[in-house]
C-alpha cells in the first residue's frame, strides 16, 4: 500500500485561482497543516517548499482536477521529481454550502489515495498534451460546422418558392457554392435577408471546414512521428489513433494491458447468476476510448 511507502500525502483541491493542501502524516493519520497557494508558478514553488520543510522524506502529492484546473501544479511538480497521484473529485450530495470546504476536499484527496480507492498516474504527457488540444479545436470546429448546416437547411425550408427551387436538389459541395455566391439586393426586403443569412452560413461552413481539415491533417503529421505503427492499422484514422494516445498518455501511466482495458471500459468482471458462469464488460471509464 502507499502509506507503507510514503510518510506524507499532500491533498490538493484545485481551483483556476487558487489551490488548497493539506499535509497528511500516514503514521499517525492527522492532517499536519492547511494552506491555501495562488494558482501560480510562484503558488507552485510556495507549494513545494512547504513540502520539503512541513514533509520531509518519501512524499506523494493527491490532486483533485490533474487535467483541468491542477495540470500546471501536476506538470510542475512532475517535472521536479515529486509522485503525483490523480484523484477524481467526490460526488457531491445534500447542501453544498454545508459539504463544501477546500481544506476537507483536500484530505479527502489524500485520504483516498491512502485508501487505495484512488489515485492513478495523472495524463502529463507533453505530445499527447499537445494532440488533447488539436483534437479539442477540431471537434469544436466540426460540431460548429455542422451547426451551420443544420441552419442553412432549415432555412431553405421556409424560403420563397423561387429562391428555394434554385437551390434545391444540389450535392453539399453544389449547394455552398451556390449560397456563397447569393447577392441580398434591396428590392424585397425578406430574400434579401434570407439571400444574406444563406450567403454568410454557407461561407461559415466554408471556413469552418478548412479549419476542421487543417487540424486534422496537423494531427496526423504528429501521430506520423509518435506512434506510426497506429496509422498503419486498418481502420483506425487520425481522430482514433490521437484518442488512443491521449488516454496512455506517455510510457509507465498504465501498468499492463488490464489496466489500459479498464480504462477504456473493456474490462471483463463477473457476472454470474446461479450456476451459470459469465462476464460482462465494465462500462465505466473512458466511454469514448
Amino acid at each position: 500500500m502507499l502509506a507503507d511507502d510514503v510518510v506524507f500525502v499532500v491533498g490538493v483541491d484545485t481551483h483556476s485561482e487558487t489551490h488548497t493542501l493539506a499535509l497528511l502524516d500516514t503514521r499517525t493519520q492527522r492532517t499536519r497543516q492547511n494552506v491555501t497557494i495562488p494558482a501560480t508558478r510562484r503558488g507552485y514553488w510556495q507549494a513545494l517548499r512547504l513540502a520539503r520543510r512541513q514533509a520531509p522524506g518519501k512524499r506523494a502529492w493527491a490532486l483533485e482536477g490533474s487535467g483541468s484546473y491542477g495540470a500546471g501544479l501536476a506538470r510542475f511538480l512532475r517535472e521536479r521529481g515529486e509522485q503525483v497521484l490523480e484523484v477524481e473529485r467526490p460526488a457531491r450530495e445534500g447542501s453544498r454550502g454545508r459539504l463544501k470546504s477546500d481544506a476537507l476536499d483536500a484530505e479527502r484527496a489524500a485520504r483516498a489515495v491512502l485508501s487505495g480507492t484512488s489515485g492513478s498516474a495523472p495524463r502529463l504527457g507533453c505530445e499527447t498534451q499537445a494532440l488533447r488540444a488539436l483534437l479539442v479545436a477540431r471537434e469544436g470546429a466540426v460540431q460548429a460546422c455542422t451547426a451551420a448546416l443544420n441552419q442553412l437547411h432549415a432555412l431553405l425550408v421556409t424560403a420563397p418558392p423561387e429562391l428555394r427551387e434554385r437551390l434545391q436538389g444540389h450535392t453539399r459541395t453544389a449547394l455552398l457554392e451556390r449560397c456563397s455566391r447569393l447577392r441580398p439586393g434591396t428590392a424585397d426586403w425578406e430574400r434579401a435577408a434570407l439571400a444574406l443569412a444563406l450567403r454568410s452560413l454557407a461561407r461559415r461552413v466554408h471556413q469552418l471546414q478548412t479549419e476542421a481539415d487543417t487540424l486534422e491533417q496537423e494531427l496526423t503529421r504528429r501521430i506520423q512521428t509518435l506512434a506510426p505503427e497506429l496509422l498503419a492499422r486498418p481502420g483506425v484514422g487520425p481522430i482514433s489513433a490521437a484518442a488512443l494516445l491521449i488516454a496512455w498518455s506517455h510510457p509507465g501511466r498504465l501498468r499492463h494491458e488490464a489496466a489500459f482495458a479498464r480504462l477504456a471500459g473493456a474490462a471483463p468482471i463477473p457476472a454470474n447468476s446461479g450456476k451459470t458462469h459469465r462476464h460482462r464488460l465494465d462500462r465505466g471509464g473512458d466511454r469514448r476510448l
